[in-house]
């Protein structure tokens, strides 16, 4: 039985343990609290023991997993075996495993699978066979158009109470990162405690309580330039220069990305290259899309306009007696990653 991240702690809450259960999804906080409340639910119904196994890779030890499985536990009659799979594809050798495990599940054993990617391509006869025994719960991202709602849930099961245009202005400054959403609702719910007569907080309020935590995250930033999102790059860069971040901070993690899109533009087999690169299938869709708007030369020559604008931040390049205008010059750059036709920018 498939559940949402809303329902999980709900369902565990009226039953008991099931023997199998799959946590999954690219949004890595849903999945963080989902699988805490099976663990949760595991210590409430008296089951102290739990083994953590991660299968990555060739590193995966089915043959030792198997075994720890059926060997009998000696210090508690249940145990939660937990089986970390980042990529959420155990293989032949991995699936066959799990398909035994449920068609005969050990009585002293509660198998947790955590899979820190998925798609609807990863469902297989292994996450079927857990489903029919347990329960799956896939964490799916958070949609933009979802986001108000699901930050406006969170904060009333906090305790807080806000007025819509408070819980759009929050939406607006965490841009889509739920993990600091929670650490802001979190925020938001201790000060709430300190005075429980408060009236719901409006937008000025919400101004004046909220970080904006979308300004330092340079992730995103370069994100949202492989996405073609020109009007949320240069947003996000007034952000960060008006709160005093250098731009030689910067350009480690945009160098880094652009390395990597031009390793995978010079690429004969994508699926490959990603494979070799470690790159999770959650964010092949953002290369794909980067790649569809510029051919491979010119990602090289962002690379290279990249290194120019390092040395433009660290007043090495200067044109007659003045230095150019850092800032300037990365809004360019990125811009140009953004959309084809503001390529002409970098010539500028």
């Amino acid at each position: 039985m498939e559940l949402s991240v809303d329902r999980i702690a709900s369902q565990l809450a009226g039953e008991p343990l099931r023997p199998a259960y799959l946590v999954a999804g690219p949004e890595t906080l849903l999945v963080l609290e989902a699988a805490d409340a099976v663990r949760a639910a595991a210590r409430a119904q008296g089951i102290e023991e739990r083994e953590v196994h991660d299968m990555e890779g060739r590193d995966a030890d089915w043959d030792g997993l198997a075994a720890s499985i059926h060997a009998p536990s000696l210090f508690a009659t249940r145990r939660l075996v937990e089986v970390r799979l980042p990529t959420g594809k155990p293989g032949n050798e991995g699936s066959k495993l799990v398909c035994g495990f449920c068609a005969e599940p050990p009585p002293d054993v509660v198998l947790l699978v955590i899979a820190g990617d998925w798609s609807r391509q990863h469902p297989g006869k292994w996450s079927e066979a857990i489903g029919r025994v347990g329960h799956a719960c896939i964490a799916w991202q958070v949609k933009p158009h979802e986001l108000t709602g699901w930050i406006d849930r969170r904060l009333r099961s906090r305790g807080v109470k806000a007025t819509p245009d408070a819980v759009a202005r929050l939406a607006q400054r965490i841009e889509g990162n739920l993990l600091a959403a929670a650490q802001e609702v979190d925020k938001l719910a201790l000060l709430a405690q300190a005075d429980a007569a408060s009236k719901p907080l409006d937008a000025e309020a919400m101004d004046a309580l909220v970080a904006d935590s979308a300004r330092f995250d340079v992730f995103r930033l370069v994100d949202a330039s492989l996405n073609g999102n020109a009007a949320q790059v240069s947003r996000m860069l007034a952000g960060l220069r008006a709160e005093g971040e250098a731009v030689p901070a910067l350009m480690g993690m945009v160098v880094k990305e652009l390395q990597t899109v031009a390793a995978l533009a010079r690429a004969r087999n994508f699926a490959a290259e990603c494979k070799a690169l470690r790159i999770w299938d959650s964010k092949q869709a953002v290369y794909k899309r980067a790649l569809g708007k510029h051919p491979p030369e010119r990602w090289q020559r962002f690379l290279v306009e990249a290194g120019r604008v390092d040395r433009i931040a660290k007043g090495r390049v200067r044109i007659g007696e003045e230095s150019p205008d850092a800032w300037l010059q990365l809004e360019r750059l990125l811009l140009a990653m953004a959309d084809k036709g503001a390529a002409r920018l970098l010539a500028s």
